[in-house]
């Protein structure tokens, strides 16, 4: 995927190494890298620079009953696969989380051709799918935590330049934006977010409890 313009900084891919991303966001990260040559470059180096740290730290006593405890946290979870090249729309640990392909994706309409479908929610994040039609405009908004957003189809431009397939856009507190489909063809995006957005116009602010974004 070398016409990948838009990687994930290592500061992700470390949380994601060390296992402390939110579920939602480890879904994403794990897409991202198995479509970017470049970030499992990268995170397969940082996972190197892990082991060897973890070579040279002592050993520490535990709970007795660490592995229970530990087995009830993740308990009905199933695990993300690890980040692996793939030859689908959606990458492979997507499609767990699906149940397949593109054509497996039960979406609801949100409005104004706007659909999503949502993957996972709890208290630390929720990630969903976004299809955005070709040409269509997102309302404007900032965020009261992180978005995380990877374009898995078609592409769409903001004011920090164009995402196409497998590029990722982090935005922040810092971040106003507003999302523009690419024209030619619909733009579907695999989103984490830990927080509301906060959008600037009215009707976007009232429809905002019924789709949940």
């Amino acid at each position: 995927m070398t016409d990948i313009q838009h990687n994930l900084p290592d500061d992700i891919l470390m949380g994601y190494a060390t296992g402390v991303l939110p579920r939602a966001f480890d879904l994403v990260v794990a897409s991202h890298v198995s479509l970017s040559d470049e970030s499992r470059a990268r995170l397969e180096s940082l996972e190197a620079i892990g082991g060897a740290v973890l070579e040279d730290v002592g050993t520490a006593d535990i709970a007795h009953d660490s592995l229970k405890q530990t087995l009830a946290k993740i308990g009905g979870m199933a695990p993300i696969r690890r980040p692996v090249p793939t030859s689908g729309v959606f990458p492979t640990p997507l499609q767990d989380a699906v149940g397949g392909d593109e054509a497996a994706v039960r979406w609801r309409s949100v409005g104004r051709g706007v659909k999503q479908c949502v993957l996972h929610s709890d208290e630390d994040g929720t990630a969903r799918l976004l299809l955005i039609p070709a040409g269509r405009a997102m309302p404007a908004h900032s965020h009261l935590g992180t978005e995380m957003t990877l374009v898995l189809k078609g592409a769409f431009r903001d004011a920090d330049g164009v995402f196409t397939r497998g590029d990722i856009e982090v935005a922040d507190a810092e971040i106003n934006h507003q999302p523009i489909a690419e024209p030619g063809e619909d733009c579907i995006c695999l989103v984490a977010t830990d927080a509301k957005l906060k959008f600037q116009g009215l009707l976007p602010r009232l429809a905002q409890p019924f789709v949940g974004i």
